[in-house]
């Protein structure tokens, strides 16, 4: 379950403009951004853009719905979308106050969530991209400028999934898992020590032995290993050492 997934307090974050790699853009100052949505059809463009400039004017649910779909769809996608969420809901925030589009993305969050095996046997690209998305708005969304507590268990069963041996024998999970490790894990770490004490156990372990890991997985176990080791920071010589063992 996602608990308190249809409360209506207030996400907060500091938005950063920046140009994405898929085809949307954020640019210019906070509270003043314009978005250029070139992955979606001509009708879904102009329904996201007024989700963005006038939400109250369109029908909130369907947009989180619509966003979720594109990103159990879309790898790249997955990893971008929660900076759009974010904007709907600050621009929501702001006109009426209320919290429909963020409620409505949590109530989905939470229906992918309780059928995530399905999904995963159903598709492993959909399921790495529900991963992702998931870190993504966690990463994303603020309540009293603190992660959303609904957030953190599910996100951690997530990547615990991914860390089991079935998972670890398929490169597209494992490098899910490191990634998002390298983007959510120290915020999670701050909210629950011991479940991220009790993952890397599974992460060494996996490492350790590695049956049916191919060699690049176990590089990754062993850099996400040593990452969270120094601080959840890269030592320049790890950084040279793991990122020329990928490049090569």
């Amino acid at each position: 379950m996602l608990p308190g997934s249809g409360d209506a307090q207030g996400a907060v974050i500091s938005p950063t403009p920046v140009k994405s790699y898929w085809g949307w853009v954020v640019m210019g100052e906070p509270g003043r951004e314009e978005y250029k949505i070139q992955c979606f059809d001509a009708e879904t463009q102009q329904l996201l853009k007024t989700a963005l400039k006038d939400p109250g004017a369109v029908d909130l649910e369907k947009v989180a719905n619509l966003i979720v779909d594109h990103s159990l769809q879309d790898s790249v996608f997955s990893k971008e979308a929660g900076r759009m969420c974010y904007a709907i809901i600050q621009a929501e925030s702001k006109q009426a106050g209320q919290s429909v589009f963020r409620r409505g993305l949590l109530n989905r969050l939470q229906q992918e969530y309780q059928t995530r095996e399905q999904l995963r046997a159903r598709s492993l690209q959909g399921w790495v991209c529900y991963v992702t998305f998931i870190c993504n708005i966690f990463d994303y969304l603020r309540v009293n400028n603190m992660p959303m507590m609904a957030l953190v268990n599910p996100v951690y069963d997530c990547l615990f999934r991914l860390a089991q041996p079935d998972s670890l024998s398929k490169e597209e999970e494992v490098d899910c898992l490191v990634l998002q490790l390298h983007r959510v894990g120290e915020q999670l770490e701050k909210m629950n020590r011991q479940r991220m004490d009790e993952l890397f156990v599974l992460i060494r372990d996996g490492f350790l032995l590695p049956t049916g890991l191919s060699s690049l997985a176990q590089l990754l176990l062993l850099e996400i290993i040593e990452f969270r080791a120094a601080g959840w920071k890269t030592t320049p010589a790890a950084h040279k050492y793991y990122y020329s063992e990928v490049s090569d």
